[in-house]
């Protein structure tokens, strides 16, 4: 068993940024990528980006590439997604997520989630 736990969320300004953690702990050698995934209200949970947790690859949705920036501290165990000149349209709850396929885009493509956190982004 993998626990995910995030943190990071909160409410900030159009334009303004945040960095969004996520620290894993229990199973972690069998990990092999992590992901953030992220829900608004009524929408349906979407990829944000991924890495792979023995390798360096990373992978975004296309509408969050060149704002969003995912990265990972192994010795940590927590993967970081630093969230840049944000939109209204960015807000919602960010999942961080432990899977075992490399560049999973979809949520069937991870097996351990997190509780989630908020961001709130005003205009």
């Amino acid at each position: 068993q993998v626990q995910l736990v995030e943190s990071g969320g909160g409410l900030v300004q159009a334009g303004g940024s945040l960095k969004l953690s996520c620290a894993a702990s229990g199973s972690t050698l069998s990990i092999y990528a992590m992901g953030w995934f992220r829900q608004g209200p009524g929408k349906e949970r979407e990829f944000v980006a991924a890495i792979s947790w023995h390798h360096y690859n990373t992978y975004y949705a296309d509408s969050m590439k060149g704002r969003f920036t995912i990265s990972r501290d192994n010795a940590k165990n927590t993967v970081y997604l630093q969230t840049n000149s944000l939109k209204p349209e960015d807000t919602a709850v960010y999942y961080c997520a432990a899977g075992s396929v490399y560049g999973g885009r979809r949520v069937s493509d991870y097996d351990y989630w997190g509780q989630g956190t908020q961001v709130t982004v005003s205009s």
